[in-house]
């Protein structure tokens, strides 16, 4: 583990929560990649897009990292004060999020990048 990947995928929420797209698409890729089970997209307009059109708040608990693969489990609050949780599985390339990919849980994140309790940060 690097502290600096931990560091990106905290400073990208924080970025995120803020709707402070500079910060946002500083800390990503120009190729980007953000998904879930519905689907795809790339780049920093698909990133815009996304995150402007987010109605929840979305902060990290638990993290996991090996090799530039970070898995934050994620609670989220609405706009409407509703909550829930799920996890996001990030690649971060030399303090780059590459990659972002929800799932709707944290044992589905963790089973489809081969992380588990040895690489949970402390």
């Amino acid at each position: 583990m690097t502290t600096s990947e931990l560091a990106t995928v905290l400073a990208w929420h924080d970025a995120l929560n803020a709707a402070d797209m500079d910060t946002l698409l500083s800390l990503s890729s120009e190729d980007i990649e953000i998904g879930d089970a519905g689907g795809a997209a790339q780049g920093h307009a698909a990133l815009r897009e996304w995150a402007q059109a987010l109605d929840v708040r979305i902060e990290p608990g638990r993290v996991y990292v090996n090799d530039g693969i970070v898995v934050a489990e994620q609670q989220t609050v609405s706009v409407t004060g509703e909550t829930g949780s799920e996890a996001s599985a990030f690649r971060v390339v030399h303090d780059h999020v590459t990659s972002v990919f929800r799932h709707d849980t944290l044992a589905a994140a963790l089973a489809a990048t081969g992380l588990g309790e040895a690489d949970l940060t402390g």
